[in-house]
């Protein structure tokens, strides 16, 4: 699938008037069916569309380990069939319904709702108790390395990047997507199908905000250092302190905020 598209444009400025062509990100809805029942539609950017299904599965706890899947493939869409929109994960366990009621908790996060899905968090998740650390100076380093592994950024300047780490600031895995969500489940699904990456000795860096949804879904892998460039949430704090996660935001230079579990960055 192309995840980027050439579009015209008229650019402007006070000296210019250009006809130009411009890369701009795709954007196209995904449809996440479990043996065959519809789970969630999320609008991505096509490609590693397989990770962000596992993904997204894994972060809302619907599994729990590689080993609960059996077959994942795109379904044929009738209305058009040159789309691939619809992926269907197989579970090895054929018979099991989805709950009726369950919804996304990277979509609950609201006012309203947040201390019902923290509760409900409380739940379904373990405390990270990860003894990794990595120094300042290399935490100082990853958003340069970030950018410069993310090419789709340097074409459109508009999409977000998801990338794991190890302590010694090396590059382990990313992905790119117009959703800062996708990017992480994508990343996070891609870890789980590979099996070789020990997340609970990993760093994992956001290209946007740190919000709820994104802290949510790296405490749902085990993740234990969390590192943006912007700024996190209340509610990705509070689940940092409650749940054992290091939480890092606006990492700038050779700035930074460490809002939780400081004692895993070294000085």
């Amino acid at each position: 699938m192309q995840d980027l598209t050439r579009v015209q444009v008229l650019k402007l400025d006070e000296k210019h008037l250009q006809h130009i062509e411009d890369d701009v990100v795709v954007e196209e809805p995904l449809e996440v069916r479990v043996n065959g029942e519809s789970f969630s539609v999320t609008m991505r950017t096509p490609g590693d569309d397989f990770d962000l299904a596992i993904g997204l599965l894994w972060t809302e706890a619907i599994i729990r380990s590689a080993g609960e899947i059996g077959t994942i493939a795109y379904c044929p869409n009738e209305e058009q069939p040159e789309l691939k929109n619809i992926v269907n994960v197989g579970l090895v366990d054929a018979n099991r319904k989805l709950e009726s009621s369950r919804r996304l908790w990277s979509n609950s996060s609201c006012g309203l709702c947040g201390k019902a899905t923290l509760d409900a968090i409380h739940q379904e998740c373990r405390r990270i108790d990860s003894r990794m650390t990595i120094s300042y100076d290399v935490v100082c380093t990853l958003p340069s390395r970030l950018r410069q592994a993310q090419l789709n950024f340097e074409r459109t300047g508009g999409i977000h990047a998801a990338a794991l780490f190890d302590a010694g600031g090396n590059l382990l895995l990313l992905r790119e997507d117009l959703g800062r969500h996708n990017a992480v489940d994508k990343l996070l699904g891609a870890a789980l199908r590979d099996g070789t990456i020990l997340l609970s000795e990993t760093v994992m860096m956001v290209s946007g905000r740190l919000g709820f949804e994104i802290a949510q879904k790296a405490l749902a892998a085990g993740v234990p250092i969390v590192v943006s460039i912007s700024a996190p949430s209340s509610l990705a704090i509070e689940l940092g302190h409650d749940f054992g996660m290091t939480v890092v935001g606006f990492l700038r230079g050779r700035s930074m905020n460490v809002y939780t579990h400081p004692e895993r960055v070294s000085v």
